[in-house]
Formats: structure tokens, sequence, C-alpha cells
């Protein structure tokens, strides 16, 4: 790291060595189309969700494994997104499924990651939310994120936590200077995520060039307004826009 916190030699996460490229993760896929809609676009991972008690994605474990198979097939990395704590529960469904990564979307404490890094290969990636207050840019895991990191996440995703206490797919979006005033006490890289869409890009050209800036998380701004459903061209725009950093901006001669 430098003097600054940046991290400088964060390793790619387990799960995306072969993606070369910034990532785009689309979150709360439910059918088939789904997932084709996902390839055709250029994402990289699927979110599926299970253990998300009342979530409106919620898949059972049935349609868990048969989207995780089709993700997969796709080429692209299906991504368990749970609120679930129970370690063997979970160890089994990664096992049973093959996900690449496990996305700890609520506040599962550092032993679930050990627990978790021990019991699964090195390939199955933990991916740690730390949720952010809008506003105020609070941080719940803030005191923890050392010892997440220590016990073997891969990498943190930034998402909102709303003051009433909703997170995951809020559609609130996080002010970048609450981003950025949290990165210099991370060691792992880091997703983005929290009501991202291809206008709001340019608010974030900070945090995108930083060093452990691995993408981006979205979900409502993947799906076509009228079906609910990913849309190819919303995925695509989202992917046009947050894969490479603006150009900067040119100053005239004097």
């Amino acid at each position: 790291m430098t003097s600054t916190g940046r991290t400088t030699d964060a390793p790619a996460p387990p799960g995306a060595a072969a993606l070369s490229r910034t990532l785009l993760k689309v979150c709360g896929a439910t059918a088939p189309g789904d997932i084709e809609a996902a390839a055709a676009a250029g994402a990289d991972c699927v979110g599926l969700w299970h253990g998300v008690p009342g979530g409106p994605r919620e898949l059972d474990r049935d349609t868990f494994a048969a989207l995780a198979a089709a993700t997969r097939s796709a080429g692209l990395l299906p991504v368990l997104v749970t609120f679930l704590a129970d370690t063997g529960e979970l160890v089994e469904l990664a096992r049973r499924t093959g996900v690449g990564w496990i996305q700890l979307h609520a506040y599962q404490p550092p032993a679930v990651v050990r627990a978790l890094r021990a019991a699964l290969p090195e390939e199955v990636g933990i991916v740690k939310v730390l949720h952010v207050t809008p506003g105020g840019g609070g941080c719940v895991e803030r005191p923890l994120i050392g010892a997440y990191e220590r016990a073997g996440t891969d990498l943190f995703l930034l998402d909102t936590a709303t003051e009433d206490g909703r997170i995951g797919s809020t559609g609130h979006t996080l002010d970048p200077a609450d981003v950025l005033a949290l990165l210099p006490r991370l060691t792992r890289p880091f997703l983005l995520a929290g009501g991202l869409d291809p206008a709001n890009r340019p608010a974030y050209e900070e945090v995108v060039r930083h060093p452990g800036f691995r993408g981006t998380d979205v979900d409502t701004a993947a799906r076509d307004r009228a079906t609910g459903a990913f849309g190819i061209p919303e995925i695509a725009a989202l992917a046009r826009a947050w894969r490479t950093p603006l150009l900067p901006t040119a100053v005239p001669s004097s």
C-alpha cells in the first residue's frame, strides 16, 4: 500500500482470474432470459439471490442451482448473494451449484468469513458487503474491516444502507466523497454498488481510477423498465459507461 492507504498490489479476486477487464456484475437474475441478456450485453458476473428473506429476487434452491448452471454455461460467473450466516448451509450450496463467489450481503461477522475460507477451495471467492449510510458516510462494518480481511475476505462490495435499515438493491446512490473516505481502510480490492447508472458515472471518476477498483454491481439500471427483466441495451450501456475511465478534460492553451 502507499502512504495514502491506496492498494497498489491487490490480487485479482478468486473466481475471476480469467477476466482481464473491469468487472460488471448484474444482480438479481430470476429467469434464463436474464442470463441470456447478461451474456449478450457483455456482463461478467450474475448475482443470484438465495437466503434473502422477503427479497423480490429470492430463489428457491432448485431454481438457484438451475440458474447457476445456466450462468456457467453462458461463460459468466455465478454469484450467491445471501443474508445467510450458516456456514454449513453455505458451503453445501456452493459445492452443489458451483458458484464462483459467495457474497455476504448482510451483517455476517468475520467468523463466518473465516469458516467459509477454511472450508471452500481457493478458487471460490468470498465477497463481503460494506454498508455505507447516504448523507453521513458512516459504515457499519468500519471497525471490523481489518478483521474481515484477516479472516479471508477476497473482495469488498461498497453498497448503501438506508436510514430505515434497508440494504441491497435500494436504488440509493453513494456519495463519491464517502466512498473515497472509506477506501484508505481497505487492503483488498472492491466493487462499487448503490444506484449506479450510465448517467452518474462521471461523478465517480476518482473512485474508478483507484487502484483497488475492480468494477460495479448493478440491479435496477440493468433492467428494462417495462418488463423488469434484464435488458440488453441497458446492460450494454452500463458496460460502456463503467469499464473505461473518462478521458481527462483538455486544458485550453493560454
